[in-house]
């Protein structure tokens, strides 16, 4: 989490890779595709359509390289929905830093969306937005941390929980990757929040590549254990100079959920991991 600065609107913002770009990209490709379906749940009595972000951020961003302003995924998520004219009924956005989600709130406001603000962190906000949700609305979360410790599997086990849920999720290649051997060493380490129980099914007594395969197969059975069934098409998002940054991927409960995301990511050949 880097360093606020000031926003070309005169709230805080971030600064943030050319690369966070092209992971929006997929993130609205997806909310407009799914447009007609989430439309069947907007008005009175038909359970409503939220949107849910954990790790929202301050809303705009700076390209570090190139100067631009670009709004942040929550507000370009929302204006996405309003585009399609089937806009999200809700939007909880949580963050554990106060002023980034103080001033994604302000920003959303400001565009007339629904905002409901959650406190604290992401494991324990998402509890504070199920008690407040429709259980028979159709809801859509982006799960998009800072780093994999963050990704705290108790969060997609409570959203699990939801009739209808789909989650697009940035799960971290540079921490699976550069500090897999601290995290599979250390007590307590990134993987035990992200993976837990991982210990029991994954060899530590193996190479590099198969270490990291294996402990992200064993993240995608727990979570299809929850009847959420993890995308088999991933997109990886590399940086500057082409290195792996991190995949997103959705989580689902709807075959047609699956498809909309096959179609917003576009695959071609990015199904290899590692």
């Amino acid at each position: 989490m880097g360093k606020l600065i000031d926003g070309d609107d005169g709230l805080p913002a971030e600064e943030v890779g050319v690369w966070a770009k092209e992971k929006h990209d997929y993130l609205c490709r997806y909310i407009d595709i799914s447009r007609s379906t989430r439309a069947k749940y907007l008005g009175p009595g038909k359970g409503g359509a939220t949107y849910i972000d954990l790790f929202c951020g301050p809303g705009r961003c700076k390209v570090r390289d190139s100067g631009e302003w670009i709004d942040g995924g929550v507000v370009a998520a929302w204006k996405k929905s309003q585009e399609g004219n089937a806009p999200f009924s809700q939007v909880f956005i949580g963050d554990l830093d106060a002023q980034r989600r103080q001033a994604a709130a302000t920003r959303l406001r400001n565009l007339g969306a629904p905002v409901i603000e959650v406190d604290g962190a992401a494991v324990d906000a998402v509890k504070a937005v199920i008690a407040q949700i429709n259980v028979y609305g159709l809801h859509f979360a982006f799960l998009d941390p800072f780093d994999l410790a963050a990704l705290d599997f108790g969060i997609i086990e409570a959203l699990s929980t939801l009739k209808r849920i789909d989650m697009l999720v940035h799960v971290s290649q540079m921490d699976l990757q550069r500090n897999l051997i601290s995290n599979a060493t250390s007590d307590d380490s990134a993987f035990d929040v992200f993976a837990p129980g991982w210990r029991q099914s994954v060899s530590i007594a193996q190479g590099q590549q198969g270490l990291r395969q294996e402990v992200f197969q064993y993240w995608r059975d727990k979570v299809a254990s929850r009847q959420v069934w993890p995308s088999t098409e991933m997109r990886l998002i590399t940086g500057s100079k082409n290195q792996p940054l991190y995949w997103l991927l959705l989580a689902a409960k709807h075959e047609l959920a699956h498809n909309f995301w096959a179609t917003a990511s576009n695959i071609e050949g990015q199904g290899k991991l590692f």
